[in-house]
């Protein structure tokens, strides 16, 4: 599949059809999206909000959420903000999320049983993983959200400035219910 695609590429690039997505580096819209990484928003999301290339700062990660206020999403807004003009943050969960419900042990299992070792396992909680935390998903998806906005509304680097709101977004149709 990869080298499927690496062709579309070559074939995309020589027919000149990234002219039609040019843009720069600032968002438009002053905005910052963070959402899930789930197939089903990859072109619904856009559609039903009604952004294109070089609106928004579109972030996306297994749930949508931030579970470390230091982690990678965290690291990617506060670069939006300071450094690309982002004035607003939207925190977009769905329904039917995946990492809903999702069970820590078993993802371990799964990992074990494609072949990772458990002398592997072993060493990332010597190294102060707790990969019960780290690899359970959420309960509730509104209630994770909510958390996301919380977090990144008080997280210490933030400027007060910056609006954060927060919406679950219906994974079939793309409406948006504020949260």
């Amino acid at each position: 599949m990869i080298e499927e695609i690496l062709r579309h590429n070559r074939e995309f690039v020589a027919s000149e059809g990234y002219r039609r997505y040019e843009t720069s580096k600032y968002p438009d819209k002053k905005i910052a999206i963070v959402t899930c990484m789930d197939t089903r928003l990859v072109e619904l999301l856009p559609a039903a909000l009604g952004i294109r290339n070089g609106d928004v700062k579109m972030i996306k990660n297994a749930g949508g959420t931030i579970t470390n206020p230091f982690d990678s999403t965290m690291r990617s807004l506060l670069v939006a903000v300071y450094e690309l003009g982002v004035e607003e943050i939207m925190v977009i969960g769905h329904t039917g999320c995946g990492v809903q419900g999702m069970n820590a042990k078993e993802m371990l299992h799964l990992m074990r049983e494609r072949g990772i070792d458990e002398e592997h396992i072993t060493l990332m909680r010597h190294c102060g993983i707790d990969l019960d935390s780290w690899l359970h998903g959420f309960d509730d998806g509104e209630e994770a959200v909510r958390e996301t906005v919380d977090l990144i509304s008080n997280h210490p680097l933030m400027a007060k400035d910056v609006r954060v709101a927060g919406y679950l977004m219906d994974s079939l149709t793309g409406s948006l219910k504020p949260l």
